[in-house]
This record gives structure tokens, sequence and C-alpha cells, in this order.
């Protein structure tokens, strides 16, 4: 049977969404607005893949854009259920259950108001397991697909007459661009919901238990807390399987927003052949040493964590800050299909400048 999710688990599924945000995945605040309202007026349920009829429709709940305290963006929980409203009539049926893109510090928690509101279930799947720039990346296997898809988005900021409603048909490929450039003019943060599948096809391409996970870390964060800083991390490396990569304080911060809506650049730990390196496109997709050598990338999930335990977003961070890397390797974690798809590394490799499929695609973490 399915779990309802409860007043408890908000937190849970944030605070565990926040390590898997690797860097990005929207705001713990607004990640809390959205399970608070949802347990409050409804009963969200989380189904496992196994609770779905094969030719049930899922579809992906996501939130789209690089918001930042410099766009006007506003995203109210209504949005997400519009979108999912918007993709339901496009559709012609109902959607079963609704899965994310990927884990985030509200990401985790988007299918969650959409189930108490129009009796979606929250399906235990998720795109990717942390979070990542492109939306191909949580596309689940759907990115070169020349099959047309549906993708709605709703939401903006409502005073500046910014609030945007659409319907796209199209290529994956050819229509996410279209719900980017949505976000930009709506103030840079919508609702979607988008490439309603076959709970089949999911079960054969998602990151299948990826919500549980996150839910499973938080709670171990909860418990740990009470006890300070170096517990929370040491239940955080625990219950990952992961390790602390590096420590250090920040001597270099070079990151800046594109046209595109993402924040791109690197952030620098240390000194000389001593320092170490995150590469940033939204979230952190890599980790080198000096002279290049690669010590992590996507998709394993890499995350920065400060002395107290808290996972520190790349807009937190600031030059004279010490911080605590932690690297989770993917072959420790669930993998969707799309993240071990070629086709959604050569934008991400182009904008960053830096090698990523080479590693990602490798059998193990390294080349």
């Amino acid at each position: 049977m399915g779990r309802i999710l409860k007043e408890k688990d908000v937190e849970a599924a944030v605070r565990g969404g926040s390590v898997y945000a690797a860097g990005g995945g929207g705001w713990a605040d607004h990640g809390r607005m959205l399970g608070h309202a949802a347990v409050s007026i409804g009963r969200p349920e989380l189904v496992s893949i196994e609770e779905l009829a094969d030719d049930d429709w899922v579809a992906t709940a996501a939130a789209i854009g690089a918001p930042a305290s410099t766009t006007p963006w506003e995203m109210r929980g209504v949005d997400y259920v519009r979108a999912v409203q918007l993709l339901q009539e496009a559709l012609g049926q109902k959607v079963a259950a609704l899965m994310v893109g990927q884990n985030g510090k509200s990401s985790t928690l988007n299918g969650w108001l959409p189930s108490a509101i129009l009796g979606t279930k929250v399906l235990d799947a998720v795109g990717d397991m942390r979070a990542h720039p492109t939306g191909d990346m949580g596309s689940i296997g759907m990115a070169g697909s020349p099959e047309p898809m549906i993708q709605t988005a709703a939401g903006g900021n409502r005073a500046e007459d910014r609030y945007i409603e659409l319907v796209v048909r199209g290529a994956t490929a050819k229509v996410s661009p279209v719900l980017r450039t949505a976000a930009d003019q709506s103030g840079g943060f919508i609702a979607s919901c988008r490439n309603p599948l076959r709970a089949s096809y999911v079960r054969a391409n998602a990151a299948l238990g990826g919500i549980s996970l996150a839910l499973e870390l938080g709670e171990a964060i909860l418990a740990a807390e009470a006890r300070g800083g170096a517990a929370i991390i040491d239940a955080i490396v625990r219950t990952t399987g992961g390790a602390i990569l590096s420590e250090g304080v920040i001597t270099d911060k070079s990151v800046v927003y594109t046209k595109e809506a993402f924040d791109i650049g690197t952030v620098t730990l240390g000194n000389g052949d001593d320092a170490v390196t995150l590469h940033v496109m939204n979230e952190y997709m890599a980790v080198e040493r000096a002279f290049g050598v690669r010590l992590a990338t996507f998709p394993d999930v890499i995350t920065t964590l400060s002395p107290e335990g808290e996972p520190l977003s790349v807009g937190q961070l600031q030059v004279g800050m010490r911080v605590f890397v932690l690297h989770v390797p993917k072959t420790v974690i669930p993998l969707a299909s799309s993240v071990l798809d070629p086709s959604v590394y050569p934008p991400v490799e182009k904008a960053m400048g830096i090698e990523i499929a080479r590693y990602a695609l490798a059998p193990s973490s390294s080349p």
C-alpha cells in the first residue's frame, strides 16, 4: 500500500532533498510551503511503481528556471496544480501519478499539492536522484526522442503582469527551451507538468525509489540534529553511502547568470596545488584538483555542506566560508536512463567548457 505523506514528512523531504539538490534545486521555504499546504488540505499519497497499472499515465511535475534574489520570480502552490490540469485537458485523460525530474530543496515535494487536490499519486521515482541544470537530464530518455510530447507551464509574477499559462506540443528537445523562455518571461521560475508517459515506460527508465531515499536521508539528518554539525555530516555520509571529498575555505567564486537562465562558473577551495575547483551550471557538475585531475562528475551527487551540516546552494557561497564537499558516487544511487543518454551532454559541455559525458557515461567513476 501507498504511504500517506504527513506533516513530519515535509521537513524530512526538504532536508534530504536539499542534500540531493547538489548546490541548486530551488528554495527550502518553497518546498516547505508546498508540503505544508499539501498535508493540511489533503492526503497526498506516495506510491511505488508496482502500485500502478502498466498503462497508467505518469507525468513529471517540475519547476523551471534559476530563480535568484535578483529576478522578480513568484511561484504559488496553485501553479503546480494548474500545470497538471492543463496537461490533463491536453491529454484528454487523467494522470494517475506525478514523478519529479529531480530531488531538490523544493522539487522533492513538487507532486504533493496536486496529489492532495487532484488525487494524482506521488510516484516514488525521480528523473534524476540529484538536481541538474537541463530538463533533458531528468527526462528519462525522452530528450532525443522524436515522439511528440505535451508540456505545460503556469505561473509568474502577478503584480508585474507576468503570469503565463502555456501548453506546448512537440519533440522534447524543441519544446523544453520554450518552457525555459517562459520561465524567464514569468520572472525566472515557473511550474510545469510535462511528458506524460505510460507507467511501464517509467518503470524501465526512471530512478525508482528516489523520493523515499530523500525522506530517509532527511529523517537521519533530523535525528542527528541535536548532536550538532559533525553528527549531521556523519549522518549524511553514512545514509547516502558517500564520503567527504574535500574540506576548505572558499578562495574564489566566479559564477554568472546567463540569459538562458543558467548560473555558470566555478568555485575554488584552497590555494595552489591543494586547490579544489567546483564546476557549476546551476548545480555542481564536476570537481577537479589542481592540474585538471577530475575527482567527481555528474551524475555523482556533489554537495557543499557548512560546518553546521547545512547543505549550501551555489548562491549562498561566499569567499572566506569554510565548506565540506560531499561526494556520493553514481555507483551507489539509482540512475535513470536520461543520465546515461549521450544526447543530454553536449549543450552542458558547451555551456561549461569542460568534459562531462566521458566521465558520466563511463561504467565506474573514472573514464
